[in-house]
């Protein structure tokens, strides 16, 4: 019988990046579906959760009513977009109709304008906090990191503007998706 520990093993082993010698041009081109692309390495994304999917589709559903209605752009699940020297495929992402072009049968050559990461529970924090900056630096403008366990929003704007909302607050898209509001409170029921 598998124990925790050797499942937490066996997943980290999965999780270890995997040096390849294809370029970011290549990786973007191709799309390798369950993988993000990261300084030369392959990383495989964690499967998700139930709850991670739910969080997801929650967000998902009050961004993309909004931006639908008012016309703002296109909301993608799991789509790769060019983050600097990386290729990242974030849980839920926002580009704004004035960046919208290129193939639709392909990812994206830009960064998102709002990137969307659900923590998992495989998830290392520093990996997050960096991911959320790679996001920052390449020049996305807004960044929300939900965590199921503690039912919180953490907004990123930059490196230094950061702000932590708890089940009482309210999260918006400021101006990145104008007019956008969501108790956080409804992103975890």
């Amino acid at each position: 019988m598998m124990t925790q520990q050797d499942l937490h093993e066996i997943t980290q082993e999965a999780l270890t990046p995997q040096k390849v010698s294809m370029t970011l041009a290549e990786f973007l081109e191709n799309d390798i579906e369950g993988y993000e692309y990261v300084k030369g390495e392959l990383v495989l994304k964690s499967p998700a959760t139930r709850a991670h999917s739910k969080i997801s589709v929650k967000v998902i559903r009050h961004l993309d009513q909004h931006v639908r209605e008012n016309q703002l752009g296109e909301v993608h699940v799991e789509v790769t977009f060019r983050v600097g020297e990386r290729g990242l495929k974030p849980d839920v992402a926002f580009v704004s109709s004035t960046r919208l072009d290129g193939d639709e049968n392909k990812g994206f050559p830009i960064p998102p304008d709002l990137a969307i990461e659900v923590i998992l529970p495989t998830d290392v924090q520093s990996r997050v906090v960096d991911k959320a900056f790679a996001y920052l630096n390449a020049g996305t403008r807004l960044v929300w990191i939900l965590d199921p366990h503690s039912q919180t929003v953490t907004v990123y704007r930059s490196e230094r503007v950061i702000a932590l909302l708890t089940y009482e607050d309210t999260l918006t898209g400021e101006d990145v998706v104008p007019g956008f509001s969501c108790p956080v409170s409804q992103l975890f029921e």
